[in-house]
């Protein structure tokens, strides 16, 4: 399990690189096009496998289409949402994962037990009804545009005027007509594809605190995250004897609190501001990491209370996790967006994803619980690694415009160069 969790996550390292580099100069809707589609056909590909190395591959390429994802879904996101709500929508769109996740749960409660489908066609049914999950993202993507940012800083102003004209008549429709811009006009040139010399030389040159924060936000949350995520059906099976059709029953809730912590305290992140609840909500994720594995030491909990205890903790880790993705985002600029994300995914995964499940999956094995208590504590000294950085780096992005938060590199071009608004 630990091994094939990994495979996933090198997937997912390796595509993010990929798929960030080609999101900067293809564009963010092809690829979130392309990401989606790799990973249809991979989770379709990885129920049809037919031994355990084929399988890794097909978990590999499917982590390539969601590492992909990240890069090109948060940077359009992020690129089309007002400054006021760019917190909350980003956090809520990563935290619909969970939604996602409490779906497949749901369908393997009937193709994971073995009263209802044969055992060796049951599993293989999970990963196809997740394919075709994504079938249905497909078709709603087709109402989301290209990046007016993006086009502007690729020689396509017209497009990007026609695409903004539509959004601002709609809601001058319904809402009245529209305020003047709070910070005026921003003056952006044709720049064409963005080096990777300029790209690092922005990171570990002029931005280098925020890439220092990037790195440790992602990295940690990673470890964290993928640790008992892909181990999850491992505890619950040998340290508490659920039997494995009836594990779904015990993601769902996991899911719920992982989907409720964005959209609850999404909204905050904008109005009490991100440095504040970056902070808060590593830390609690934390401490409540550190507490619940105790009690996981002592055998206090049952099976459900140990499910309760992770679906608060990761109430709390989800927005946190999600925020880390929004901070990078925010961190650097426009023509270097989906790259610098893809990069600190593919860090921090490295890092703190990759190695979290084979650790977690090699502890669960030996079949003792103190093994796995230190396991959580260094989980949770992590999170609260991550929430001591972001006190003393984090800055302030709430309701402020991309552009002033990370100036673009555009504006640095010749003034003599053609310009377009």
């Amino acid at each position: 399990m630990g091994l094939a969790a990994s495979a996933y996550l090198i997937g997912a390292v390796l595509g993010a690189v990929i798929f960030g580099w080609l999101t900067d100069r293809l564009g963010r809707r092809k690829l979130f096009f392309v990401t989606v589609g790799l990973y249809l056909v991979s989770s379709i590909a990885t129920g049809l496998s037919w031994d355990f190395w084929s399988f890794a591959f097909f978990r590999a390429l499917t982590g390539a289409g969601i590492g992909g994802e990240y890069a090109a879904v948060n940077s359009a996101i992020q690129e089309m949402i007002p400054a006021r709500r760019r917190g909350m929508v980003d956090l809520a769109v990563n935290g619909t994962f969970w939604a996602g996740a409490a779906l497949g749960a749901g369908s393997a409660l009937v193709v994971l037990d073995p009263a209802i489908v044969d055992p060796e066609i049951g599993w293989r049914g999970a990963f196809i009804v997740g394919g075709f999950l994504a079938f249905v993202i497909l078709l709603l993507r087709r109402w989301v545009p290209e990046s007016p940012r993006w086009l502007m800083t690729h020689d396509q102003p017209q497009e990007a005027e026609r695409i903004v004209s539509e959004i601002e008549a709609g809601v001058e429709s319904r809402q009245g007509k529209l305020p003047p811009l709070a910070y005026g006009p921003v003056r952006l040139r044709y720049r064409g594809h963005t080096s990777l010399g300029d790209v690092f030389g922005v990171m570990i040159h002029k931005e280098r605190r925020r890439t220092v924060l990037g790195v440790t936000l992602m990295a940690c949350q990673a470890f964290c995250y993928n640790a008992i995520f892909f181990t999850y059906a491992l505890v619950l099976t040998k340290f508490y004897g659920i039997p494995s059709h009836e594990v779904a029953w015990y993601l769902l809730p996991f899911a719920l609190g992982n989907l409720l912590g964005p959209l609850l305290l999404g909204p905050l992140f904008d109005s009490v501001g991100r440095k504040t609840m970056i902070t808060l909500t590593y830390a609690m994720a934390g401490l409540l990491m550190a507490a619940s594995g105790y009690a996981f030491l002592q055998g206090w909990m049952t099976a459900w209370e140990q499910t309760l205890a992770w679906t608060v903790i990761f109430f709390f880790a989800s927005p946190a996790a999600s925020a880390a993705y929004l901070t990078v985002g925010e961190s650097f600029p426009l023509e270097m967006r989906a790259i610098a994300i893809s990069l600190f995914y593919a860090f921090g995964t490295g890092i703190g994803g990759v190695a979290g499940p084979a650790l977690f999956g090699w502890l669960i094995e030996g079949g003792q619980r103190g093994d796995i208590f230190w396991g959580f504590l260094l989980a949770a000294a992590l999170m609260l690694l991550a929430a001591l950085t972001e006190w003393k780096l984090g800055f302030a992005a709430e309701r402020r415009s991309l552009e002033e938060v990370s100036a673009p590199l555009s504006l640095h071009v010749e003034a003599e160069k053609p310009s377009s608004r």
